[in-house]
């Protein structure tokens, strides 16, 4: 029988927990039966086993060392393009996900009320039961639309996404309009594609970074050859109106005002047009547009820029010049975020037809090959059924450019407060922390008070599982399958390095068994995790048992394609997008000024940290016992006018929330903006490390939707700062 958690059966879910419980009083280690038959570890569990991590979304390959049935390190695998033998601070912090005493072990049902985190100990058969049959009941009495299904970016996520179509609900809420929605939708629209990859090769010369933070929102691979290339001389101008440790290893730092990236890029256009510095040849023969691109940047002189941008006009003339002088061994990185404004999209179309007139195709950038493969096999499947029922976050009604898969995340939030077009009742959330991760956190815990039910699949208790009806606990990364992951040449096993611990599963049976019981079975036509692989590898002519102790497979030699070929409508990279045009959006980048902060207010800035994965990796013990408990930035001037000191307690209030936070008073910042570092401030007591640590960025952002691309805005939040 079922009982109800107690601070004795559930690892202390309390805020009044006494310290953690150490790795010898986790459960004892079971050791991995699949590699011992493969011969990777001795019957004692000892030995060494290739992966790949998930601390991030870049994915490293990893090996993992075993010893006596527990993980006790984690490497690079050096055979793998992404990790080349390293993996940063929070890839070898990994193997604490797995052993951390928070772990939720168990299914668990919700006996009190939303958020008090009253749960009981239920089994597989009980949890599972009861979610299929309430979102059964949703569907049969609203329709599949009234049910929300949302997951961030993850190798499962082809599953997870095969029970939602199946389902037959268009809402669909990921991560990518908070992260990168203006970065790919800015790409799709100039070269057909999410987002080139990026050559750091030993002729590069120059690069312009824009708000991309590479030394501390690491990407192993690419971080670590753009700090080879910064010790062979290679020019690096650093866009930021905050010094960060990117802009520490920058050969130029410019601290610009918040919102005027656009401007910036556009005043480069013009230099590089008006001089005549582009590449003719390359321009003439491989875009389209460019008649109506030098029209439309005519009047963004430098001049013009150095007062919107408070960067001095024969900088940005300066850098122009040495720009188009290097190319085309010149790579002007569109980053993910840049400034975080409504006009982010106009300012990735800038940068990505800045790196197209000087001609660096196949230079410093090329096509990425993306992580799928045609050369892969897949279970076969019946069609999904027809979706007619229009989607919460308006796309595409509302957001025509915006793909289905990236969606509005923000908009469907505010859709189910609103009721509008029509209210939803449930919501099925996977490896995802919406309570944390979206704008305005009081209003996304208005939209969890519409649901009748919510789900979550996750690791721990985290802020959006304390709030859940059901949380189903999922396998760490380090103890299961997941579906197999291409990259170059190459396709990658994530496998287990130890068996589940508790009663644990993964996400591939996890789904399944969802879709079983909601009678969608034809849509999961594997019998486990290893024979979902096996038909993945099927066209290869390659076993499982083969790619285990490698953790790789090599593919086929594929056909290569013309290396001058873009998928948009034209086959032509588009400095005018008729696509755009036809919608009523610009076709090439136009100014849009971005809104001020009324007098005595400052610009809300956020970013990565390098001991931090956004709002996952905040209970890693490992982590955490190396990370300050974080503090907002503030410039040391407007400190010491306001009478202010390093270490003082303010109160910081935004239009929809005030938190209560220490200063950090430096020179490394504008005076016009304070930096909150994200992730921190958690609700759920079930992270008994995290608890009670910082202060949630997103109690005080407002929710801004850029119109063209569905990103959100997140530094057009407003603060005043006063103290306490």
């Amino acid at each position: 029988m079922s009982q109800t958690l107690t601070r004795r059966n559930f690892l202390k879910l309390s805020a009044i927990t006494a310290g953690a419980l150490t790795l010898g009083e986790m459960l004892p280690p079971v050791v991995a039966q699949a590699a011992i038959e493969a011969g990777m570890l001795t019957a004692s569990g000892n030995g060494y086993i290739p992966s790949m991590c998930e601390m991030c979304v870049w994915r490293c390959g990893l090996i993992a060392k075993v010893r006596d049935g527990r993980v006790v390190k984690l490497d690079g695998n050096p055979d793998h393009p992404h990790s080349r033998g390293h993996l940063c601070v929070r890839g070898q912090s990994g193997l604490m996900n797995t052993y951390d005493p928070d772990r939720v072990l168990t299914p668990l049902i919700r006996v009190g009320k939303r958020g008090e985190g009253r749960f009981r100990q239920a089994s597989w058969d009980e949890a599972l039961d009861l979610t299929a049959r309430s979102m059964q009941q949703i569907k049969d009495t609203y329709g599949p639309e009234a049910m929300v299904f949302s997951s961030t970016h993850n190798l499962s996520q082809v599953q997870f996404e095969n029970l939602l179509y199946a389902y037959g609900s268009p809402n669909y809420g990921t991560q990518r309009s908070l992260c990168f929605n203006a970065m790919i939708v800015a790409n799709q629209m100039t070269y057909g594609m999410e987002e080139p990859e990026r050559i750091y090769d030993d002729q590069l010369q120059y690069v312009i970074l824009t708000g991309r933070n590479l030394m501390e929102a690491i990407s192993t691979s690419e971080t670590g050859e753009l700090s080879d290339a910064i010790a062979r001389g290679v020019k690096v101008v650093y866009l930021d109106p905050r010094f960060t440790k990117t802009a520490a290893k920058a050969t130029e730092w410019l601290p610009i005002k918040p919102g005027t990236d656009l401007a910036f890029h556009l005043a480069l256009l013009n230099v590089i047009i008006g001089d005549r510095l582009y590449n003719q040849s390359f321009v003439q023969s491989y875009t389209l547009g460019f008649d109506q691109l030098a029209q439309e940047v005519q009047p963004y002189t430098p001049e013009w820029a150095a007062s919107i941008t408070e960067i001095p006009a024969d900088t940005i003339r300066r850098i122009a010049q040495e720009f188009a002088a290097a190319a085309p061994h010149a790579l002007a990185h569109n980053g993910w975020r840049t400034s975080n404004f409504i006009n982010s999209f106009q300012t990735q179309r800038a940068i990505a037809i800045l790196n197209a007139l000087v001609g660096n195709w196949n230079v410093t950038m090329k096509a990425s090959g993306g992580e799928s493969s045609g050369a892969l096999g897949t279970p076969p499947q019946p069609p999904y059924p027809r979706v007619s029922a229009q989607r919460l976050d308006g796309v595409p009604h509302k957001y025509p450019v915006v793909p289905f898969k990236l969606g509005v995340f923000q908009e469907l939030r505010d859709s189910v407060v609103s009721g509008q077009p029509y209210q939803a009742h449930g919501w099925f959330i996977a490896r995802q922390n919406p309570v944390m991760s979206l704008p305005d956190r009081n209003r996304t815990l208005q939209a969890f008070d519409k649901m009748d039910f919510i789900a979550t699949v996750d690791i721990f208790l985290n802020d959006t599982a304390w709030f859940s009806d059901v949380v189903l606990p999922e396998a760490s990364y380090l103890e299961r399958y997941d579906p197999l992951l291409p990259v170059g040449d190459k396709v990658f096993l994530r496998q287990p390095v130890i068996e589940p611990q508790g009663e644990a599963k993964s996400a591939l049976w996890i789904y399944k068994q969802l879709g079983e019981r909601l009678g969608l079975g034809d849509y999961f036509q594997y019998t486990d995790e290893e024979d979902y692989i096996r038909q993945q590898l099927a066209p290869l002519g390659v076993t499982l048992d083969e790619i285990r102790s490698k953790g790789y497979v090599e593919l086929p030699a594929a056909e290569e394609e013309p290396g001058f070929t873009w998928n948009t409508p034209s086959g032509k990279i588009e400095l005018f997008s008729d696509t755009l045009d036809r919608v009523g959006f610009p076709g090439v980048p136009v100014w849009q000024a971005p809104p001020q902060p009324p007098q005595g207010q400052f610009y809300l800035l956020t970013g990565k940290v390098a001991q931090a994965t956004q709002f996952a990796s905040q209970n890693n013990q490992l982590l955490h016992k190396y990370a300050d408990e974080p503090r907002l930035w503030l410039n040391d001037k407007v400190a010491e006018d306001r009478g202010f000191a390093d270490g003082d307690w303010v109160e910081v209030t935004s239009e929809v929330g005030a938190i209560h936070i220490q200063l950090n008073v430096t020179p490394g910042i504008r005076p016009d903006c304070v930096y909150l570092t994200p992730g921190f401030g958690h609700l759920s007591k079930g992270l008994t490390t995290a608890y009670g640590v910082g202060a949630s960025d997103s109690v005080l952002h407002v929710t801004y939707t850029d119109p063209a691309s569905g990103s959100q805005a997140l530094s057009q939040t407003f603060v005043t700062v006063r103290k306490v």
